[in-house]
């Protein structure tokens, strides 16, 4: 997602330094005129506006928080936007750290997957002060489409959890169906064009229910990460004092889902695990 993001950027014009662990993950944008730089702290040594997208919260703060860090490079006034899928305590701790050296911190996450990022149509939820988030609008608007300020740090993460269990138990609910349908000799196909577009329609059924019935499980968005996200959820609902049984049965299903090797896969994948106990190939 990050690459094709940062795609974006570049075909608009901007000058763009970038850094990934994997450096040639980086090798299409250097060829389209992006500079290397060999650390965190070095791209923000280039830069006004650091773009950070990685795996898991531990990642977060290394690269915004450690010794070679973003923020270690950062000039005053500088902003940073963290677009992963983090913690909302970690999104405070990095403004509040940020805010010491005067520097803004805005946590970004995103919903839309690999083809949301490559079609610059993803929805971007944020946390951060108004004028810093203002003043990168032009940068955001050439990532997605839907925009929304949610509040002060920790805001945008928050939300990003609401999403993610929104998505949760939807995505049993996909493949629940399409499993039932399968058992009753129905033809899959058929049936997605009854029930894509009434009241049972999501966006999990419409784009990820054919590449289910195709037995196509490449990610769009990782089993791993999702089981991540979804922890966070959780615990953030704990300290809240929330019970939220759904998005606790989605996370075992996905859990058990990683468990049998596919946590590299993508999300809709469950469909293998509710297969399996059932005891039917997918």
């Amino acid at each position: 997602m990050g690459k094709s993001m940062c795609g974006h950027l570049l075909a608009a014009g901007y000058t763009t330094t970038v850094y990934s662990r994997t450096k040639s993950k980086s090798d299409d944008l250097l060829a389209a005129g992006a500079q290397w730089a060999d650390t965190p702290k070095q791209v923000a040594e280039a830069s006004d506006v650091i773009f950070s997208i990685v795996g898991f919260p531990a990642d977060v703060r290394s690269v915004i928080l450690g010794t070679d860090g973003v923020l270690a490079g950062c000039q005053p006034e500088n902003i940073i936007v963290d677009m992963t899928t983090s913690q909302p305590s970690l999104a405070i701790e990095i403004a509040a750290a940020a805010s010491a050296q005067q520097v803004h911190a805005i946590d970004a996450p995103v919903s839309g997957g690999d083809i949301g990022a490559k079609e610059a149509r993803l929805s971007i939820m944020i946390g951060g002060a108004e004028s810093a988030v203002t003043s990168i609008q032009p940068l955001l608007k050439l990532m997605g489409q839907t925009i929304v300020r949610q509040g002060g740090p920790g805001a945008g993460q928050h939300t990003k959890m609401v999403n993610q269990t929104l998505i949760a138990t939807n995505m049993i609910g996909v493949c629940e169906a399409l499993l039932y349908a399968h058992q009753a000799g129905l033809d899959l196909e058929t049936v997605m064009q009854s029930v894509s577009s009434g009241a049972a329609g999501s966006w999990s059924l419409s784009n990820l229910g054919p590449r289910i019935i195709n037995h196509n499980f490449d990610p769009g968005f990782f089993v791993e990460h999702f089981v991540k996200d979804m922890g966070i959820a959780l615990d953030e609902a704990k300290r809240m004092n929330l019970s939220l049984p759904g998005l606790a049965l989605a996370h075992q299903l996905y859990i058990a889902l990683q468990a049998q090797g596919h946590g590299k896969a993508g999300t809709h994948a469950l469909q293998l695990a509710l297969a399996s106990l059932s005891g039917i190939r997918w």
